[in-house]
């Protein structure tokens, strides 16, 4: 069980950017990463089809004797996060929990903004989940429903999307934030865009490295974490594989090294 891989999924591939920093805080685990290409964005689907996908994801995975689960989706944290436990007979973590404490370790002032898919926006699990940490805390929330498309198309820098971004964030910058959580794994691929327009005083806090963290945690307190050990990484997507190569280097910081598969996965 120990020398088992670390079973990582998300709606596409925008999880890469946690398995990036997975690899950095845990270098000897070997890793098998599913991304739902086919059926991305999750967040404009309902909670019971979400789940329903979800599943499909972590069954897929379990069924290659992974140690563990890691949720590298925030919509899928945010709204199924429970289904996947039920059905888990591995330790399951997402990513919402760990980024929210980082960001509330960090914040400078009172007031804290969060964008993602209309999924976990109108999921309510940041404003509930700060609240209990601070409830001096005030949250402001914003959908960002185009930034996963932006993202998967390798559009960060283009001029669409800061025009867009303008958009969506004009409302956070009348509150006047101090601290913004990237609430979606495909963010990070818009993170100069989105400081460009918050300006240099705003924060910005993502999922990757509280998440990486968070699982050299549990790794280590049940004694699971591989040691001086070659490992093996191995990526499977559930379409458009050529398009996934292409984009997949501003996710991971370098190519997939032709370990990339296309799946059809099994309905439930």
């Amino acid at each position: 069980m120990k020398n088992n891989p670390i079973g990582i999924f998300d709606s596409g591939i925008g999880g890469l950017t946690i398995v990036k920093e997975i690899i950095k805080a845990l270098p000897f685990e070997s890793i098998i990463y599913l991304g739902d290409t086919a059926r991305v964005p999750y967040g404009p689907r309902s909670k019971e089809v979400i789940a329903k996908f979800a599943k499909e994801l972590a069954q897929f995975l379990l069924k290659r004797d992974v140690k563990c689960l890691v949720v590298a989706c925030n919509t899928i944290s945010a709204t199924s996060l429970e289904e996947i436990v039920k059905i888990s007979p591995v330790p399951v973590i997402g990513v919402v929990e760990p980024t929210i404490e980082a960001a509330v370790k960090t914040i400078r002032g009172k007031k804290i903004g969060v964008i993602g898919t209309a999924g976990t926006i109108n999921s309510g699990v940041y404003e509930d989940k700060i609240g209990k940490l601070n409830k001096s805390i005030k949250v402001s929330v914003g959908a960002c429903p185009l930034f996963v498309p932006l993202a998967e198309e390798g559009l960060g820098n283009h001029k669409a999307t800061k025009i867009i971004a303008e958009g969506y964030l004009r409302g956070l910058k009348k509150k006047k934030i101090d601290t913004l959580i990237l609430g979606c794994t495909h963010y990070p691929v818009l993170a100069a865009t989105i400081q460009q327009i918050m300006g240099k005083q705003v924060k910005l806090v993502d999922s990757a490295k509280p998440t990486a963290q968070k699982l050299k945690q549990l790794l280590t307190e049940k004694e699971l974490v591989t040691e001086n050990r070659s490992p093996e990484y191995r990526f499977f997507v559930t379409d458009a594989p050529e398009k996934v190569i292409e984009v997949a280097g501003r996710f991971f910081g370098k190519g997939l090294d032709g370990n990339l598969a296309k799946i059809n996965l099994p309905t439930l």
